[in-house]
């Protein structure tokens, strides 16, 4: 092989020197003095030359590899805290089908149901379980942070360092009663000798909270019968008479069955709505709100409604992930949820399904998730009777 075209510049003395197909003979040829010395020299600038341009490929390769979008080819788990064809496992169900489309790179989702504990153990298991890889996402339910605040031993998270991505609305509750309950009214439940049983799966839910908030500020007295394993369960419930209440996001009301055709038929009819204005599919239900106005309920009945009706700012299908989620993974997840809340598909279903979107921003969530769980020490002695029993 020929060197002639190569060139190398003895940094000793500044001579350049071209190698010769002479410098491939014997030792015992005759050469130059410092011939040695140069070739020697050339031969380390030529493995330089050569690390160089190993190098330069190795880039250009970590530079290529780094453009491939990280979701690419990915599954994404999608974990629901309820049974499958609860409210919240058909929104998580008709997000999956449309989500994947919409992060850079062919994504599957996969729902997985876990159940048990009001979706407590769903929340549990997305904090402490899954890896904080972008790759594990959740919804359950909104009030579990009263949970935290009150001190439950059964909260194995930190509410505020969920990676929060978004909710689809924002939405009050409403509690409803059998039409034939003799409970016709808030003023029937106060006088009642009886209190109404009302349903729920477990503490932080819409069934447990709601109850309990209007006994601490309307002075009412409700039974509560907790440990349904989901919706559909306490659904047979009201059925059988075995309970006569039960309170459930507005939202999720009028998404599914047998609310529709309950609605419809007359079979229950709806008593007080949290939210601080009449729902527009509610108009003749009045709210907590109004009740407390006029029945001048003191000032901190009032900031204790308002704290804990915070969970209406999560709206009713949370979506978070693992906390610690990069920030640029956290982002492109955040994004493509805005951009699934956009698909005209979705929009069909949601129309179809009676869902109202009323999108919340993962940022939002984030400040709010922090300003719930920072609670001065009077209103968490309120809140944990709130949430006893």
């Amino acid at each position: 092989m020929s060197y002639d075209s190569y060139a190398f510049v003895d940094s000793a003395s500044g001579e350049i020197y071209r190698p010769s197909n002479a410098d491939n003979r014997a030792s015992g040829d005759a050469r130059r003095p410092g011939d040695k010395i140069s070739q020697a020299r050339a031969r380390i600038a030529l493995l330089l030359q050569q690390l160089v341009l190993a190098g330069l490929v190795l880039f250009m390769t970590d530079a290529s590899f780094a453009q491939t979008p990280f979701f690419q080819g990915k599954t994404i788990r999608f974990i629901v805290g309820y049974q499958s064809g609860d409210s919240h496992d058909l929104w998580a169900r008709a997000y999956a089908r449309h989500k994947g489309k919409n992060i850079t790179g062919k994504t599957t989702f996969v729902v997985q149901n876990i159940t048990g504990a009001g979706s407590m153990i769903a929340a549990n298991h997305i904090y402490n379980i899954a890896k904080p890889d972008g790759l594990t996402m959740g919804t359950f339910a909104p009030g579990l942070y009263l949970a935290q605040v009150t001190g439950s031993p059964e909260v194995k998270f930190d509410w505020a360092k969920f990676s929060w991505i978004g909710s689809p609305e924002q939405n009050g509750n409403v509690l409803f009663m059998r039409a034939d309950a003799p409970y016709k009214n808030i003023e029937d439940i106060r006088r009642a000798a009886e209190p109404p049983k009302c349903s729920a799966t477990g503490v932080g839910t819409s069934g447990h909270l709601v109850p309990r908030l209007l006994e601490d500020t309307l002075n009412l007295k409700f039974r509560l019968v907790t440990g349904y394993p989901g919706g559909a369960e306490q659904d047979l419930a009201l059925e059988r008479g075995e309970v006569h209440c039960r309170a459930i996001t507005i939202a999720a009301y009028f998404s599914r069955e047998p609310f529709i055709s309950w609605y419809k038929k007359g079979f229950v009819r709806f008593l007080i709505q949290t939210s601080r204005k009449r729902h527009p599919k509610a108009p003749d239900t009045p709210t907590l709100y109004e009740y407390m106005e006029k029945e001048k309920a003191p000032e901190a009945n009032r900031r204790l409604a308002i704290v804990t009706l915070g969970v209406g700012g999560f709206g009713s299908w949370p979506v978070a992930a693992t906390p610690g989620i990069p920030p640029e993974l956290l982002k492109v997840l955040r994004e493509a949820y805005v951009k699934t809340l956009q698909e005209p598909d979705l929009l069909d279903e949601a129309k179809k399904r009676g869902w109202e979107m009323r999108p919340v921003a993962g940022e939002d969530m984030e400040v709010l998730a922090k300003e719930v769980t920072a609670q001065p020490p009077d209103v968490i002695e309120r809140m944990k009777k709130l949430m006893g029993g």
